[in-house]
């Protein structure tokens, strides 16, 4: 959790590690390619049998650990896995905790592993769904150089997830872009891994007509969402934000704001400019910078090599307080 020192002497108020949502959309609200919606069905099915299996049947008194149901949310950005979270939590009629890591993670050593472990415990006693958004952050892989007190804390926070997702009799989401960063000790106590497709034509149509109001948006007669959706192949996330930049494009233009309608072409011009935005996102705003030749220091002279050791010794205690005011500012 931030600490109160470091509002103190930042002077930022110090944000919710876990930030409690009552969950308002539904699965009604989300549109999914079909084999994304059967697994995500199937997932469900699990949680609603989890008294029956682990209860009735027995299978709870001969697996004492692992009983809780953790689910992999996995795939590109803007393909519906936050909604989903809160769905599920809606349809079960529990709250959604959405962990931040970036204030999950404390600048105190050993912090962060607690705060980890506070989180599955407020989770259970609150009876609300852990959903962790971003989670290759939490549960990368673990590292061997044991010799940097980050790494070791990195280590460390993942053991105690790992153990806490033993003992948790919870649901837990994870959402990740990055699947492949996991540490593949997450791979056995993830019951199921849903894998979140960029959607088709259809879904992409549904998508577009789901952004607007069916009653209030004026929509011009020329709109024709299918023709957008199969021109344009974009995640919801990217048709939610390019239904936005069509209506201000139209409601910026001259006159009366009752004659005022959205047009085909605002919607093509505002799905340009998030493609183009995604365009520029994927550049770098640096030129690729060539490897340094590293000089062999054993061919100077030791005056020479001592005083090589005191520059990369500078240079590197330099970079040292660099990154310690950065994270004291963040």
């Amino acid at each position: 959790m931030p600490s109160p020192l470091f509002s103190l002497f930042t002077g930022r108020p110090a944000r919710r590690a876990v930030e409690t949502v009552v969950p308002a959309r539904t699965l009604a609200d989300v549109i999914l390619p079909p084999k994304t919606r059967q697994t995500l069905d199937y997932a469900l099915a699990q949680v609603r049998n989890h008294a029956l299996i682990f209860g009735r049947w027995g299978l709870g008194e001969r697996h004492a650990s692992g009983l809780g149901l953790a689910f992999n949310f996995a795939g590109p950005p803007g393909t519906g896995k936050t909604i989903c979270a809160e769905a599920i939590a809606h349809d079960l009629g529990m709250k959604l905790f959405v962990v931040d890591y970036a204030e999950l993670e404390s600048m105190w050593v050993g912090e962060t592993p607690k705060n980890v472990a506070g989180a599955f415990r407020n989770a259970i006693e609150q009876n609300a769904v852990l959903f962790f958004d971003e989670a290759d952050s939490i549960a990368a892989r673990r590292t061997l150089g044991m010799g940097m007190a980050h790494d070791r804390e990195a280590n460390l926070t993942v053991n105690v997830l790992l153990r806490e997702l033993d003992s948790f009799n919870g649901i837990v989401i994870f959402a990740t872009n990055l699947a492949a960063n996991f540490d593949p000790a997450f791979e056995r106590r993830i019951r199921t891994h849903v894998l979140f497709e960029m959607p088709g034509v259809e879904e992409r149509q549904q998508i577009w007509r789901v952004q607007v109001h069916p009653k209030k948006t004026p929509l011009a007669r020329d709109v024709d969402f299918h023709a957008l959706a199969e021109r344009y192949a974009l995640s919801g996330g990217d048709i939610k934000n390019a239904v936005i930049k069509a209506a201000a494009a139209a409601a910026s233009e001259s006159g009366q704001d009752v004659g005022k309608q959205i047009h085909q072409r605002h919607f093509e011009q505002a799905t340009e400019e998030v493609l183009a935005s995604k365009a520029v996102m994927q550049q770098s705003l640096f030129p690729a910078v060539p490897p340094v030749a590293v000089p062999d220091v054993r061919r100077f002279p030791w005056r020479a090599q001592l005083t090589i050791a005191l520059l990369l010794g500078g240079a590197a205690l330099v970079t040292a307080l660099a990154a310690l005011i950065a994270v004291l500012l963040r």
